[in-house]
């Protein structure tokens, strides 16, 4: 195959395809931090209890302002009440801007990634450096590429088709968790550090391929003859959008969270998705301690390893079948029974005990895995509240990349609430302290959890009884917030196609001035 072939071919290749590529390159570097990197700097490098703390309460407070921060600087030019004043700015540009700093961001992500796995500086300053500096560039890819799901499509069909490429690749790229597994050895440590060079390489070359892949389909589709769409009703053929300078026509920081506050829907889509993300890292934080204490006695540790590799894989495999059914239910309706079977799943294994084993293991994967699949519907949300935001505001273009980053900022708390609530809770009902004990290897968490000693047989049904509490009192109530809150969420149905429908238009009269210009 020549050269130009090659080109040709890959020009060809269905856009969704480019753009769900990026999550395999963001999937197979995030699934191996999250598993080892605390491992790695309490058991390799030797941190300090008191730098591991600093550390993370540093990290704490820049993973929830760095979304909006950044958010900010990259969609501040578009706050706008007067969308027909000023110069023009095409969709197009926006996505290309959007492509252009994924090709750098991409890259400078997986070098920050390889900067954990190699000792450079004492291990508390690397630890806090590393953090921040690997969370700066996650955050930059993720509202970048968040954002494109906005941009490149408007209706609900042409989304749920990027969001499953998104799915499928981001499947594949899970599977490094179980590649890694051959070369974990904190004893000798080189070939785990050439596995994670191995990553960086390809995850960094995979971002530089793919984003000028993108970039030359968004060029090519504004050149052809007929300007064929990105998506069906994505708008980028010949859409001109109106922008005008900062100082005119713009607004502050503080007017765009006025109006932010007057958004009800946002407003109780962040409820809803606080609690989401606090049982989402609440599953992941204790989910060694349930194979632990509830099942140990019942699977093998092969089976165990088999369970965590799974749950990191099957959620983004069950949204290959949920993404169907939110093109035709409607993304309200498939949240809304995943919540009420979140509730029935777990009162029905409130009712059936804790000595029943094969039941808890379905139980501890499932709620893990549609508790994760419920996550990946959500950014379908956030893009339409891109639209109902646009819409209210009449906005020049839609500030997509602020809107996900003031989600984060909001919900990103749940991710410290999850093991702090969870070990409080815990030490409550059996007086057990996690944090007293050497540490354990931890799974998908940001804490280190330790290794309790084995307990008195008088002790033991406590504690066990304590984790299945835990284990099924959380999702209950969970659920019962989130059926709540998610009840008073009204972008759906009617409004949602009325929304839509005043964002086509007003695309459409922007377009229909600029030709009269």
């Amino acid at each position: 195959m020549g050269l130009g072939t090659l080109q040709a071919w890959t020009l060809g290749l269905p856009t969704a395809v480019v753009y769900g590529s990026l999550a395999l390159f963001i999937s197979i570097l995030h699934n191996v931090f999250l598993l080892y990197y605390v491992d790695t700097f309490v058991s390799v490098y030797k941190i300090n209890k008191a730098a591991f703390w600093v550390g993370e309460t540093v990290f704490l407070l820049w993973n929830s302002l760095n979304d909006p921060l950044f958010g900010w600087l990259s969609d501040r030019q578009f706050l706008s009440s007067q969308p027909w004043s000023g110069a023009r700015l095409s969709l197009r540009a926006v996505v290309l801007a959007r492509v252009r700093a994924l090709g750098w961001h991409g890259p400078l992500l997986a070098l920050s990634f390889l900067a954990f796995w190699v000792p450079w500086a004492p291990a508390g300053l690397q630890f806090l450096l590393c953090l921040c500096l690997y969370d700066g560039f996650l955050t930059l890819v993720d509202l970048h590429h968040h954002a494109l799901l906005a941009d490149l499509a408007l209706s609900a069909h042409d989304r749920t088709h990027l969001n499953f490429y998104c799915s499928l690749f981001s499947a594949a790229g899970s599977l490094s968790v179980f590649a890694s597994y051959a070369f974990w050895n904190k004893e000798d440590f080189s070939s785990f550090r050439a596995f994670c060079v191995a990553l960086a390489t390809g995850s960094g070359l995979g971002f530089v391929g793919a984003t000028r892949l993108l970039r030359r389909q968004v060029e090519a589709a504004g050149r052809g003859p007929e300007c064929p769409a990105l998506a069906e009703d994505g708008g980028l053929c010949g859409e001109e959008l109106l922008t005008g300078c900062q100082d005119a026509g713009g607004i502050t920081l503080g007017q765009y969270l006025q109006q932010l506050a007057r958004h009800r829907n946002f407003l109780w889509f962040v409820g809803m998705d606080l609690v989401q993300v606090f049982h989402c890292h609440f599953n992941s934080n204790f989910f060694p301690l349930f194979l632990e204490h509830l099942l140990s006695d019942h699977i093998s540790l092969s089976t165990g390893s088999f369970l965590l590799g799974v749950s990191y894989v099957a959620p983004h495999l069950n949204n290959l079948y949920f993404l169907p059914l939110c093109r035709r239910w409607g993304v309200y309706a498939v949240v809304r029974g995943l919540f009420l079977l979140k509730l029935g799943l777990s009162l029905l294994m409130l009712l059936a005990g804790p000595d029943r084993p094969s039941l808890l293991c379905l139980f501890i994967a499932s709620n893990r895995v549609f508790t994760e699949g419920t996550c990946k519907l959500l950014t379908l949300v956030v893009s339409d509240l891109v639209d109902e935001d646009l819409v209210l505001n009449h906005r020049k273009q839609a500030a997509s990349a602020l809107l996900f980053g003031m989600v984060a900022l909001v919900t990103k708390p749940g991710q410290t609430f999850a093991p702090l609530l969870g070990t409080w809770l815990l030490c409550f009902y059996t007086g057990h302290d996690l944090f007293q004990q050497p540490p354990l290897t931890p799974v998908g968490s940001a804490q280190p959890w330790p290794e309790p000693p084995a307990p008195a047989p008088a002790q033991a049904p406590t504690l066990r009884q304590g984790c299945f509490y835990l284990l099924v009192l959380v999702p209950i109530t969970c659920a019962l917030l989130q059926l709540f809150t998610w009840s008073q969420f009204t972008l759906h149905g009617r409004r949602l196609h009325m929304v839509k429908a005043q964002r086509q238009n007003l695309s459409r009269a922007q377009t229909l001035d600029v030709k009269m210009v």
